[in-house]
C-alpha cells in the first residue's frame, strides 16, 4: 500500500490518499477538492473515511462525496482491511483506523507527534482521552501513526508520553 500525505487548508491538515492496485481511498479530505482528485487520478476511489468531523478534516467531504458517489465511514473494506477503534477525546467522534498488514495506523487529531489533541473543544473530554490513551496503549509500539497536522511518529516513541499529559 502506498500513503501520500497531502497538507490542505489554512491548518495544513494531513489528507492522506492511501493506494493498492487500482484503488485508493481518502482519509480525512481536509480541504482543496481538486488537488484530492488529482492524488486519486487514475484510481478507483473505493472509501473516504473521516477521523472526526472538526471543520478543518472535512471541507472538501460533500464535494468529494458526490464526485466520486462514495459516503464518508461505510467501512466497506473491499480492497483494503482495517481496524476502525473509537477514540474520542479531543473530538466525541474520534476514530483511529489501524492497517495490521501494513503497521500503520491514523489517528486524526486523537494522538501527534509528542503531543495529544486539545481537550477544551466542544465535545472534548479528558476522561475519554485518558481512556483512549489506555485502549491504544495494547497496540504494538512498532506501528507507525499517521496523524491529522505534522509529521509521523512510531506507537512506542508516543507512549512514552501518554503519562505526562493529565
Amino acid at each position: 500500500m502506498n500513503i501520500e500525505n497531502l497538507k490542505l487548508g489554512r491548518l495544513h491538515a494531513n489528507c492522506y490518499i492511501l493506494k493498492k492496485g487500482k484503488y485508493c481511498m481518502i482519509i480525512d479530505p481536509a480541504d482543496e477538492a481538486d488537488k484530492i482528485k488529482e492524488a486519486c487520478e487514475g484510481y478507483e476511489v473505493e472509501e473516504i473515511l473521516v477521523t472526526h468531523h472538526h471543520w478543518d478534516h472535512i471541507l472538501a467531504l460533500e464535494e468529494l462525496e458526490k464526485f466520486y458517489h462514495v459516503k464518508h465511514n461505510t467501512f466497506l473494506r473491499k480492497h483494503f482491511s482495517y481496524e476502525v477503534i473509537g477514540t474520542p477525546g479531543h473530538a466525541s467522534d474520534s476514530l483511529s483506523f489501524y492497517f495490521k498488514e501494513e503497521e500503520v495506523m491514523f489517528t486524526g487529531d486523537f494522538l501527534f507527534y509528542h503531543t495529544i489533541g486539545r481537550c477544551d473543544l466542544e465535545t472534548s473530554s479528558i476522561p475519554d482521552m485518558v481512556s483512549s490513551l489506555e485502549k491504544i496503549k495494547q497496540y504494538p509500539d512498532y506501528i507507525k501513526i499517521y496523524p491529522g497536522h505534522g509529521k509521523s511518529s512510531i506507537l512506542g516513541e508516543e507512549k512514552k508520553y501518554f503519562d505526562t499529559y493529565f
